[in-house]
């Protein structure tokens, strides 16, 4: 079975899409990833959402800039949660967070930050991790490295 189902936009939203993968080799997180644009190929992206349908795919990513309407276009065509990256582009990103922030009502997308392809992760294992209590665990743990982290840095600043 695959969790999520990663999509890009294009190959050049590769290092956005590695952050999200680490988090989820991090996690145990089966996942598949494919470049296909809402605007240049929709046929490509209908299939792969109903292939991932199939595989009985639990989270959709979506990682877009410019017009960024990947997201909203995987959220047309499934019931399941999509999460929607914007890339950094013409403006700034802004564009694209605009574009993936101000779905229809009833076509909701989760939006991470600009860029934030780790966060997209995070929050792909939060969702999956309401079924997984192993999952609930692992991001617990994670969550408990990050505080001690915080920690840690606060006392080497003070042993400066």
């Amino acid at each position: 079975m695959t969790d999520v189902s990663i999509l890009l936009g294009s190959k050049s939203d590769k290092d956005i899409a590695k952050k999200t993968i680490d988090i989820f080799n991090k996690f145990g997180v089966e996942y598949e990833i494919t470049v296909a644009s809402a605007h240049r190929t929709p046929g490509r992206v209908t299939e792969i959402i109903e292939d991932a349908h199939r595989k009985d795919v639990q989270v959709f990513i979506a990682v877009a800039g410019l017009a960024a309407h990947l997201p909203g276009v995987v959220a047309a065509h499934t019931t399941k949660p999509v999460i929607g990256v914007p890339v950094d582009g013409a403006l700034g990103g802004n564009d694209s967070l605009l574009s993936i922030v101000q779905m229809p009502p009833g076509i909701p997308v989760a939006c991470v930050g600009i860029g934030r392809g780790k966060n997209a992760g995070i929050l792909a294992a939060q969702i999956l991790a309401t079924h997984n209590k192993e999952l609930e665990t692992k991001l617990a743990d994670y969550r408990k490295e990050l505080a001690d982290k915080v920690e840690k840095d606060a006392i080497d600043l003070f042993e400066l």
